[in-house]
């Protein structure tokens, strides 16, 4: 089934499948350091990943297992970043959350207004009962966007991952359809 990746609109942000001209953005934000701190992979050492990771956008929106959508701000049009809904199960009604943006997107509700979004988009086009999301638990600013858009802290997966030699732990976060309000803001 393919599943219809979709362009969403918020005040100051604009989210849309992934083209090829996104390469070059996408891999500079996927080979800092910074910014995958709290990855659950490395960054990224070649451009060519970028592409490949462009490809399999395309390719899990045939497959009918999720959208990743890149975010752009509407102000300049510049990227920031992607959010996407994978692993979709229709039979389960359910989905996992995950997003990256650029450090200089932090602090700013960017990725809580894309979250918002990009929820209120599955709840209504895919009729989710549970969507699931995960964070090292060292990543204090991810917890707060997916506490501010309705998840529940539900448990911590101990030692999780191992990035560069580090171990972490990771929490585990849902989000359930009596939890989810459309009229939760997705800014701040």
């Amino acid at each position: 089934m393919d599943l219809h990746t979709p362009t969403l609109h918020t005040d100051r942000l604009r989210l849309r499948p992934f083209d090829d001209a996104d390469a070059d953005a996408l891999y500079a934000m996927q080979s800092s350091a910074h910014v995958l701190r709290y990855w659950d992979a490395p960054p990224w050492t070649e451009r060519d990943r970028a592409v490949k990771f462009i490809a399999k956008c395309r390719q899990m929106a045939e497959d009918g297992t999720g959208a990743r959508l890149a975010v752009d701000r509407v102000e300049g049009g510049a990227f920031i970043g992607w959010i996407s809904l994978t692993r979709w199960n229709p039979d389960y009604r359910s989905a996992a959350l995950g997003y990256c943006f650029i450090e200089d997107a932090w602090g700013h509700g960017y990725a809580t207004e894309a979250a918002h979004a990009v929820l209120q988009w599955a709840h209504e086009t895919l009729d989710l009962n549970r969507v699931q999301a995960e964070t090292d638990t060292r990543n204090v600013g991810s917890a707060r966007v997916l506490e501010k858009v309705g998840f529940v802290h539900e448990g911590t997966l101990r030692q999780d991952c191992v990035v560069n030699g580090d171990v972490s732990d990771s929490w585990v976060y849902g989000l359930i359809r009596s939890d989810w309000s459309s009229e939760t803001t997705g800014t701040g």
